[in-house]
């Protein structure tokens, strides 16, 4: 689901998210928030581009150890640790394929044009691309996916977070084609009926969509 040349690698960042939770110093507090930021995004898009194996099963796997603190994006990180610990890649790729592909469609749409106006390739896909074009980012050949799919726009805004882009240029690329509806779609991946461990992903999705909403709103 790489929709794009400059999307980079999401395994490694996946590593760095569970790196980026340990205790830090306030000297290295600013880089060390961004690598967080990279690293949710990576590992959001790789969760939902294709079926986790068993590698990426067994670094999510690592989150559990995370300490479950009052708030709830350290709860569902560690739920989420847990659920990848008694999942198995097998049972995993059949909720994939029931909740995203299935026979005509899964039971969820990850696209943005579907959430915000009820239809698959219409305006705000249109918008998208031409923000695309201006920030670099060309269409791989070969394809398929609209880019206006959940995986492609996180992978996107890990690479801009990466390059350290300005926080405006972040703020309004999430704003323009995230804030209204990844919440929402993760919220609904979260009560799903077909999911047992994207019930977690849905849950940590949501969580750090909506702090994501917030942190990128706060004055600069």
């Amino acid at each position: 689901m790489t929709n794009h040349s400059r999307s980079a690698r999401a395994d490694e960042r996946t590593e760095d998210l569970a790196r980026a939770v340990t205790p830090l110093s306030a000297a290295a507090m600013k880089s060390e928030e961004q690598i967080y930021r990279s690293g949710a995004y990576s590992m959001l898009a790789r969760l939902l581009r294709s079926p986790p194996d068993r590698q990426v099963m067994q670094q999510v796997a690592g989150f559990a150890k995370v300490e479950s603190k009052q708030d709830e994006m350290t709860l569902a990180m560690s739920m989420l640790g847990l659920a990848a610990s008694t999942s198995s890649p097998e049972t995993v790729d059949d909720e994939f394929h029931a909740l995203f592909i299935g026979i005509g469609r899964g039971e969820l749409v990850p696209y943005g044009s579907w959430y915000l106006t009820g239809y698959l390739m219409e305006r705000p896909l249109g918008r998208l691309r031409d923000d695309l074009a201006a920030l670099g980012f060309q269409r791989q050949d070969g394809v398929k996916e609209p880019e206006d799919h959940v995986a492609a726009l996180c992978e996107v805004m890990a690479v801009l977070i990466d390059e350290g882009s300005p926080a405006q240029m972040q703020s309004h690329f999430f704003e323009r084609h995230l804030a209204d509806w990844m919440e929402h779609f993760f919220t609904d991946l979260s009560e799903s009926g077909s999911a047992v461990f994207y019930k977690a992903v849905g849950r940590f999705g949501a969580a750090f969509a909506g702090l994501e909403k917030r942190y990128l709103r706060m004055p600069v």
